[in-house]
């Protein structure tokens, strides 16, 4: 949960739905927490017991609409033709998504060797929408999803004064524009030796309100790419690190073992005292560099998920297993349905506010196994594997 001096952009860009939350008033100053997954806001007010009540507040979302074809973009008429800085990085994200999600989609095809990816178009009339792609029970890939939205909303007074802890105590600004787009994707393989990959990356921008002429308009980028084995293949680990940290360096050499201890932070299952995998990167509400330096790295970032993942694929994906191989992924698999149910907070926010449930859980796998007290033997490559995921390891 992060401050209320920004509002959080931890989301997974998937179709939206409408909510009729409403908000109760209170005094005391609440925490925000955002996904533009699902059209909500949580606002957590502390109470004079150190309770925490949880108050939403609902956000004005037009119900989106199947489409036939893909439009040529989801901006609206205004963004795409407007010459601003601004609007060129909405367009310019909007492109880089899209790339993205065309060039991850065939990749994982001519992996797989023959299935293919359903997509799903949708839209909204005042602007924005998405498009949904998921292959599943296919030669190589048990389930792959890759998807994109461009949304458009209205956020409550309440959460852009929470935000904006600078602002006066007095004013009462209207309802805040926001912007939101990004690319999320989650590939399961049915090989247990081929690894799980996950991605996402994210832009998000709040409009000054209509009724505070001046306001700044805030943005932020955020996103990673993490990766989730049953066993672990050094070469393979290494590989994908090392390729994450060459995005990393081309801009910033802080932003590798910074962005990969965030990563080993966020991808903590704390009942279980592991980590969902072997990490990779991870940041959010990264502002506090020059914005096109931020948009290229995102570009470079998702432009690295190919050559980081391809490769290892290729590697393992005819590899022979047995049952008890295939029973430890499915082990695994468990774990990560426990991460994206309990704590992943796109996930959360939609379960408990009427999102879209096809899209809160394209991420999950078809199968998961949960075995009571399974102990992997000491020594175990099992058991090495569930040694990474409690003591997270510098791999380059």
């Amino acid at each position: 949960m992060l401050s209320a001096t920004a509002l959080s952009s931890s989301f997974t860009l998937f179709p939206l739905s409408s909510s009729n939350a409403t908000a109760t008033t209170t005094k005391l100053k609440p925490t925000v927490c955002f996904s533009p997954k699902f059209p909500t806001f949580t606002m957590k007010y502390p109470s004079s017991s150190d309770s925490v009540a949880s108050v939403r507040a609902a956000i004005s979302i037009e119900k989106e609409v199947s489409e036939t074809e893909r439009p040529h973009s989801f901006l609206r008429e205004s963004d795409d033709q407007e010459p601003s800085a601004t609007s060129s990085v909405r367009a310019r994200f909007e492109k880089m998504i899209r790339d993205a999600q065309d060039s991850v989609c065939k990749a994982i095809e001519a992996a797989d060797g023959g299935a293919k990816f359903k997509e799903d178009v949708w839209s909204r009339p005042g602007g924005g929408g998405g498009i949904s792609r998921v292959l599943q029970d296919g030669a190589v890939f048990e389930k792959a999803g890759v998807n994109v939205s461009v949304v458009y909303g209205v956020m409550p007074p309440e959460a852009y004064r929470a935000a904006k802890a600078a602002a006066s105590i007095d004013q009462k600004p209207g309802p805040v524009p926001f912007f939101a787009a990004g690319v999320s994707s989650v590939l399961h393989p049915k090989n247990p030796f081929a690894p799980t990959l996950h991605f996402n990356y994210r832009y998000f921008e709040t409009d000054a309100p209509k009724d505070v002429p001046g306001a700044p308009r805030q943005w932020w980028f955020g996103g990673g790419t993490d990766l989730t084995p049953a066993y672990i293949f050094e070469e393979d680990v290494q590989h994908f690190h090392s390729i994450q940290k060459g995005a990393c360096d081309k801009f910033d050499p802080s932003f590798y073992p910074r962005f990969k201890k965030w990563c080993d932070d966020y991808f903590y299952i704390k009942h279980r005292g592991e980590r969902r995998g072997l990490g990779g990167i991870f940041f959010d509400d990264l502002n506090d560099y020059d914005q096109e330096m931020l948009l290229s790295f995102a570009t470079e970032c998702a432009n690295s998920v190919v050559p980081a993942y391809i490769p290892i694929i290729e590697k393992r994906k005819n590899t022979p297993f047995t049952e008890q191989n295939k029973a430890w992924q499915q082990l695994r698999r468990g774990r990560y349905v426990e991460f994206n149910l309990v704590y992943d907070r796109g996930t959360t926010f939609g379960l408990k506010t009427g999102g879209r449930i096809e899209s809160i859980l394209v991420s999950l796998p078809l199968t998961a196994r949960w075995e009571y007290d399974h102990q992997p033997e000491e020594g175990s490559e099992e058991w090495k594997l569930l040694d990474a995921c409690i003591n997270p390891k510098e791999w380059i």
